[in-house]
């Protein structure tokens, strides 16, 4: 596919999708040894197959999403894109994920050609550490060991087993070219990168055995360069019963808002877990 770097890490070839009849596409197993298949990874592919039927003028501005059932990551993807509308300025773009012929994900996508205007944002947050004086931390579970991602958290990793809270640092150290489709599809992939652990009440001690994404949403508002420094920073805005929202946004070194993003995740204590489910093959 245009503007792909050709390479064999599951990373760098997650938007490699075949094409096949009108506006169907295929992407292959990709991951690692997941239990599911990392929701990132699946709105990006969705984006890049939406972007394919889209002219190369026409940039995303908006995504919302929604995780259906968990992905499989020995199992091929198959997205279907509907071309809701093609209009003056904007397109729209419904898509829709299936393994083993059942949706697991949909997504709906605008587009739209550059018009002049105002150039304004809020103020950025309270300023942190440059990338420069960080570590970075190694996430071998996401991205392999050939780390084609490189994070820097400004915090110091938790006792636990995962290795990244918010805000970090992020980049894409490969080479992936200029097409800026591309730059918005893997800031896509980047920006499920532990989001719901950041959904969770400040100082919550509970223990949440399932902890899933419900739905995701992006309004792009530059173009962005994913291969520069980018600055995550996600926050809890509500957790009520089993269902928590975090926002946040992306950030270039200079302060520039690049994205805002907002997710809801589902957080369920064990004691829940043997609550009868509204579908066999998924325990939500």
């Amino acid at each position: 596919m245009r503007g792909i770097v050709t390479d064999t890490s599951p990373f760098r070839t997650a938007l490699d999708l075949e094409q096949l009849d009108g506006d169907r596409f295929v992407a292959s197993p990709h991951g690692f040894a997941r239990e599911r298949t990392f929701g990132g990874q699946v709105v990006a592919q969705a984006l890049r197959a939406a972007c394919l039927t889209i002219d190369r003028s026409r940039y995303v501005h908006s995504l919302h999403s929604y995780f259906i059932r968990p992905g499989r990551p020995e199992e091929p993807l198959r997205f279907e894109v509907t071309r809701t509308r093609d209009g003056r300025a904007f397109s729209t773009r419904y898509v829709t994920a299936r393994q083993e012929g059942k949706p697991i994900f949909e997504m709906i996508a605008s587009f739209h050609d550059p018009e002049p205007g105002e150039d304004w944002q809020a103020a950025a947050p309270p300023s942190v550490p440059p990338p420069e004086d960080l570590l970075p931390v190694q996430f071998s579970r996401l991205f392999g060991n050939d780390q084609p991602v490189e994070i820097r958290p400004v915090a110091k990793p938790g006792s636990d087993s995962f290795p990244i809270s918010h805000p970090f640092w992020v980049r894409v150290t490969m080479p992936i070219g200029t097409e800026p489709a591309v730059h918005a599809c893997l800031l896509t992939y980047l920006s499920d990168i532990a989001v719901v652990r950041a959904a969770r009440a400040p100082g919550s001690e509970a223990r949440h055995d399932l902890r899933v994404s419900l739905d995701h949403s992006i309004w792009f508002h530059r173009p962005p360069r994913v291969d520069q420094w980018l600055l995550y920073s996600m926050d809890p805005v509500a957790h009520v019963g089993t269902r928590g929202l975090a926002q946040g946004s992306i950030r270039t070194v200079d302060g520039r808002l690049v994205a805002s993003v907002a997710q809801e995740v589902l957080l369920r204590p064990a004691a829940d877990r043997d609550a009868p489910s509204s579908s066999p093959d998924d325990t939500r």
